[in-house]
């Protein structure tokens, strides 16, 4: 008869192998199944000389393992000795197909045909062996890989790493760590920041990236892959690069089929074995990247059998580690035992009110904050370690308007009142128990919109954006509700008119948020529809087709809406709306919308207004394609030119009317004046068509490429919209190499110049403006050390009079604009009347 063991673990990983070593020490008898013919497959596949980081540094580690940072070949070797000397019971190439039988007596079936029995089961198999796929055209090809095992193998090629997350960056950087091989290496990021990996490799990344090793496209994804080629939609369009060779790290997920049938029952129905229901392994969600359910021993659903490490939503080696320790220790009865990280949260909750324990905490904020739901009480384990329980009395500021700030806040109890109006605090909009706030922030990366107080005692989790970006990339339920949560707030603001939450119930639950590559339309002039589309992010065009040719009509910033023309009038589209730079839209489905006009006579009203509007720009262009289409051709191709110099996610752009400009240069002596000796634009630079110019200067972007990784967080956005740099840049270079339009320098403050009258009376010092290098020099010490930050146009923030570009300017030639007045027919109107 078959030997029952106590325990049998399934995958020797980090997590597998502690829990086997434990078992070995207790004295435990045990079996460690591992499928190859070797310990830990996932270490084992990492690149040659991988570096393995052993963080969270704060946690200790709890093994009879050893584990220190350092190569893998080092990693791999100490596990295998030790393994050996605590005489671990391992059985290679044995490969579990199923689990079956209950507490006390499992069958493991192996694919070798052999049956292995144990009272209780410790499933530690990871999830690397079903990573996430390449679902686009040619995403088959045989030089699409997804894992990569020594970078050095591969030598003269164009290779890109899809996917930024640890292993991506890791094996960008083993590609592009030897100059001689001269490799050409890109690593897409489908985010502009890097919210799963380490900021250690981060930081390396961004140091390759300003050496030059290694390119990173951020906000891309892959379109289709061909051979020798692939293609990206950009946030600027579409985009062809060479490439020999993808290495795809994209992600895994749980082997959710084999898991959910462990453990299950079956019952033969029309001579077929089938599951019956609620039995096997329950998952969090039905969602592919859910965790299975577990209790806080990691007890499955199906008592005796248990989940550690990668599967149970730990992917970190430590944690795996210190799983496989405890879970031995509660199967053997010490349920008494914290995990190691109980220390570290004892002292997070220390200040809150009432005596419960971590793990009360942990549930009472799980349950009861909404885009928490969605994680098992362990996932929430580790996402409170980079969170903060926040209390508040009522009456207590939380944050103002106008102040930096992009961290989330989830409502445990209580209420907060948001002050929406700056100039009446007395309007106000309350926001409950089980919901969030400071989405907006998370969102946009703009400051504060609104002051926030509470309403009464509240318990509050407050999220840095880090942290907020990783539950949404690792729970979809939590970015459902976040999702859900923006899009019913931007319509109330949108709407108004008497439109409550309740009112958008049916509107928001058949919406949809998608994605519009630039260039791509959202609406054709001609066809049929009724949706309507809300901006969500970035920017769109409208244009109309007069005399066989398209002619621009206006330019919809993110907070517009579109569509409701043929919802109201009937009819076909009039016109076609496309996106300007890579966007965002809400699609609302054109029935639901349409009854919600029903109900709302005066968001009806208004959407007729709006409607009205609209069919005006119309008729304009209609009547002026005769007498004059010279005017509305030229208007139309100088925005088109604009729209391609990146003015469609623009906010504040400074133009100059050539036809006006005297070539004086007032502007950037100016511009010099006010930020200590060096200008922030230069007048020459820029491309030109027309009469207008589009100097180099900065554009206050909606969504700044250069905040996308600042590591001092020095970037921010101000009350006016300004973007603008404060004192702890440290220098990096990241916004410079970031930004697309080479509107920041990295530059040294000059020495200070004597005074205007001095240099007017006594011929002292460089005159206005920006002073030479040489003078420079030589009025300061060259030995001494000069460290460099980032300059960048603030639009002359806390300077009364505005932009000093503009004030100098004799001729009126400098303007500052937004884009949604400029770019807009109405201001053609206004020049032909």
């Amino acid at each position: 008869m078959t030997d029952l063991y106590r325990i049998a673990i399934v995958g020797s990983g980090p997590a597998g192998l502690s829990a086997a070593a434990r078992a070995a020490q207790l004295g435990i008898s045990h079996v460690l199944l591992e499928k190859t013919d070797h310990l830990s497959d996932t270490i084992y596949k990492y690149q040659l000389g991988k570096h393995v980081m052993a963080t969270p540094s704060q946690l200790v580690l709890r093994s009879d393992m050893d584990f220190d940072a350092g190569k893998r070949e080092t990693v791999l070797g100490t596990w295998e000795r030790q393994a050996a000397e605590n005489r671990i019971h391992v059985k290679y190439d044995a490969e579990v197909t199923a689990i079956t039988g209950s507490k006390g007596d499992f069958a493991l079936k192996l694919k070798s045909g052999e049956t292995v029995r144990a009272e209780q089961v410790v499933l530690g198999i990871g999830t690397q062996g079903n990573p996430n796929l390449m679902r686009v055209p040619g995403g088959d090809l045989p030089h699409v890989q997804y894992t990569l095992d020594n970078p050095k193998a591969y030598v003269d090629e164009h290779i890109s790493v899809i996917g930024a997350g640890d292993a991506g960056i890791e094996n960008a950087l083993g590609l592009a760590d030897d100059p001689a091989q001269q490799n050409v290496v890109t690593i897409v990021n489908r985010s502009m920041e890097f919210s799963t990996a380490k900021d250690a490799n981060i930081k390396a990344l961004l140091a390759a990236e300003a050496a030059g090793r290694v390119t990173v496209l951020r906000g891309t994804t892959p379109q289709k892959v061909e051979p020798g080629w692939v293609t990206y939609d950009t946030r600027d369009g579409e985009r062809r690069v060479r490439c020999d060779r993808i290495i795809a790290r994209m992600g895994s997920a749980p082997p959710r089929r084999f898991v959910e049938l462990c453990g299950a029952a079956f019952e033969e129905r029309d001579g077929k074995k089938e599951r019956v229901a609620g039995t096997g392994i329950r998952f969090t969600s039905d969602e592919r990247v859910s965790y299975p359910e577990l209790s806080r021993t990691f007890e499955s659903t199906v008592p005796g059998i248990y989940v550690i490490g990668a599967l149970a939503g730990y992917p970190l080696i430590k944690h795996c580690m210190n799983q496989g320790y405890d879970v031995v220790e509660f199967i053997n009865g010490n349920m008494s035992l914290k995990p190691a990280d109980e220390p570290i949260l004892i002292e997070k909750f220390k200040e809150m009110p009432g005596s419960r324990s971590v793990d009360e905490w942990l549930e009472y904020l799980r349950t009861r904050i909404k885009i928490f739901n969605g994680m098992s009480q362990l996932q929430m384990r580790e996402f409170m370690l980079d969170s903060e329980a926040r209390t508040y009395r009522a009456g207590e500021l939380v944050f103002e308007r106008n102040t930096p700030g992009s961290s989330l806040f989830g409502i445990a109890d209580g209420a907060v009142d948001i002050e929406v109006n700056p100039t009446d605090p007395d309007i106000k909009v309350t926001v409950g128990k089980g919901s969030i706030f400071g989405e907006v922030g998370l969102i946009s990366g703009r400051r504060r919109g609104a002051t926030v107080r509470a309403k009464m005692g509240t318990i509050a989790v407050e999220v840095s954006r880090s942290a907020a970006l990783k539950l949404q990339s690792t729970v979809p339920s939590a970015k459902q509700a976040i999702a859900r949560i923006s899009t019913e707030r931007q319509l109330l603001q949108l709407f108004g008119s008497g439109v409550t939450a309740d009112d958008l119930d049916d509107v928001i639950a058949t919406s949809e948020i998608i994605t519009i590559p630039a260039g791509k339309a959202v609406i054709n002039e001609g066809e049929d529809g009724k949706d309507v589309f809300v901006i969500r992010s970035g920017s769109m065009i409208v244009e109309k087709m007069i005399g066989g040719k398209p002619v621009f009509l206006s330019y919809l910033p993110a907070g517009s809406y579109v569509g409701e023309m043929s919802l109201i009038a009937g009819g076909r589209r009039t016109a076609t709306v496309k996106a300007a730079v890579k966007a965002e839209v809400i699609k609302l489905q054109g029935d639901m919308f349409e009854a919600l006009l029903r109900r709302k006579p005066d968001l009806l009203a208004k959407a007729k207004r709006d409607m009205a509007a609209r069919q005006d720009v119309n008729a304009y262009i209609e009547a002026s394609k005769d007498s004059f289409s010279g005017a509305v051709d030229l208007y139309s191709s100088v925005s088109n030119f604009l729209i391609g110099e990146g003015i469609g996610e623009a906010t504040d752009v400074l133009l100059i009317d050539e036809n006006l400009c005297v070539g004086c240069d007032n502007c950037e002596k100016a511009c010099a004046d006010s930020h200590d000796g060096l200008s922030r634009l230069d007048r020459e630079a820029g491309k030109t068509y027309a009469h207008l110019h589009v100097p180099t200067s900065c554009r206050h972007c909606e969504h700044p490429h250069c905040m996308a990784d600042c590591p001092p967080n020095a970037l921010h956005r101000g009350q006016d919209g300004e973007v603008y740099i404060d004192d702890s840049c440290i220098g990096c270079g990241n916004c410079q190499r970031n930004c697309p339009y080479g509107v920041i320098r990295m530059d040294s403050t000059p020495p200070p110049k004597p005074s205007l009258l001095s240099w007017l009376f006594l011929g002292t010092g460089p005159g206005p403006g920006e002073p030479s290098k040489a003078w420079s020099y030589k009025h300061s010490d060259p030995a001494a050390e000069k460290p460099k930050k980032a300059i960048k146009c603030d639009m002359c923030a806390g300077i009364t009079g505005g932009p000093a570009c503009v004030r100098a300017c004799p001729t009126g030639a400098a303007i500052r604009v937004a884009p949604d007045d400029f770019l807009s027919i109405a201001r053609l109107q206004r020049e032909s009347s």
